[in-house]
């Protein structure tokens, strides 16, 4: 097995999949924090404290559309579940959401997280 690079922001659905009320998206890494902040629109996150929860929605940066009414909680390093910065996305349940949050993620410039990625 081949560990994965501990360098790389990782972005995975932290919740079961499916159809829920709520769903979370979990984000780690170096740049997680500045990713956040490129799609989140409400508070400046990198100006904002650990452990403090956010609402505000998630926007497409290539089109500016809106894609969800969230509520962002910010964990900074070595605080987090991790040991580096994190952020969960706590969004609507939808399939459609969830794969839209984490396209976004993905364009800019997070990877998907490997299994047991997130508890190393």
């Amino acid at each position: 097995m081949t560990l994965p690079d501990l360098s790389d922001t990782i972005v995975a659905l932290a919740t079961p999949p499916g159809t829920g009320a709520i769903a979370v998206i979990r984000l780690a890494g170096p740049e997680a924090i500045a990713l956040a902040d490129r799609m989140f629109k409400g508070r400046v996150l990198a100006g904002q404290a650990t452990h403090t929860a956010h609402f505000g929605r998630i926007e497409d940066p290539a089109d500016g559309k809106a894609v969800d009414e969230v509520l962002v909680t910010l964990f900074r390093a070595p605080r987090s579940y991790t040991g580096d910065d994190a952020v969960e996305i706590s969004c609507h349940g939808s399939p459609y959401i969830q794969q839209e949050i984490i396209r976004i993620c993905l364009q800019q410039g997070a990877r998907l997280a490997q299994p047991g990625e997130f508890t190393l």
